[in-house]
């Protein structure tokens, strides 16, 4: 399993356009993905329910999991989407 902690630099945190470019992008992967804050449950990457019930803001730090050929490739990726200030096609 391939992990990695990121910290979101998105202004309004992982919710509203931020976090339905992360579900798309986790969504088009054929592994499992999730996402998870400190003392909190993972939950399914691929949910925008899931997502947003995170309540993951600015400044905080989440887990981001995947298993599977593509792993790495699929959380630079997403990562790349937190650790931006301004969501793209903003």
């Amino acid at each position: 399993m391939t992990e990695r902690n990121v910290r979101i630099e998105s202004k309004v945190g992982l919710h509203a356009r931020p976090a339905a470019l992360f579900v798309q992008t986790a969504a088009k992967a054929p592994m499992d993905v999730t996402v998870s804050k400190r003392g909190k449950s993972p939950v399914n990457a691929k949910s925008i329910l899931a997502v947003l019930g995170l309540d993951a803001r600015h400044g905080e730090d989440i887990t981001i999991t995947a298993e599977g050929d593509g792993a790495e490739e699929l959380l630079d990726t997403l990562e790349a989407l937190l650790s931006t200030p301004e969501p793209q096609g903003a």
